[in-house]
């Protein structure tokens, strides 16, 4: 016991929690293939005599929008990641990161403008002086920017 170094240690918080297979619904959250997804198709067959029912869960990343497909018994439990959403105002864009602001005045430039349409709209956007909010999705310490949201006064 004497040698357990105290010196740094954090919340304990886990990044996922776990979840019976049978319990997890369409439009939820779930780790597939090491990776947060959407669950956007799940399907439930009865196995043999002695077998278990299994559970066909189909998600999409939430950050790639790549598909992930995994079978599993519906007594197991799988890990649901612990998915955050925050909206940010867009201050500046600069060498391809975003400046972005949030409710309270703490600004932050850690993110990346988004690659593809998603990142030519905001900067189509930025760039004709609109003024609007970003949502900013964050999982397993990951965050990207995952759409666009009008401001309201």
């Amino acid at each position: 016991m004497a040698d357990d170094d105290f010196a740094t240690g954090d919340s304990g918080a886990s990044a996922t929690y776990p979840m019976q297979c049978s319990s997890l619904r369409k439009n939820g959250y779930v780790m597939l293939k090491g990776r947060p997804c959407k669950i956007v198709d799940m399907s439930t067959s009865k196995t043999g005599k002695h077998g278990h029912a299994k559970v066909h869960l189909v998600g999409l990343d939430i950050f790639t929008q790549k598909k992930y497909e995994d079978i599993c018994p519906s007594t197991h439990n799988m890990d649901v990641p612990h998915v955050s959403r925050k909206d940010y105002q867009l201050c500046d864009i600069s060498d391809g990161f975003l400046t972005l602001m949030d409710d309270g005045g703490e600004t932050r430039e850690d993110l990346k403008l988004p690659t593809g349409d998603l990142g030519k709209e905001i900067q189509a956007k930025f760039d004709n002086s609109d003024t609007f909010m970003v949502s900013v999705l964050k999982a397993l310490d990951e965050e990207n920017v995952i759409g666009i949201k009008a401001m309201t006064s």
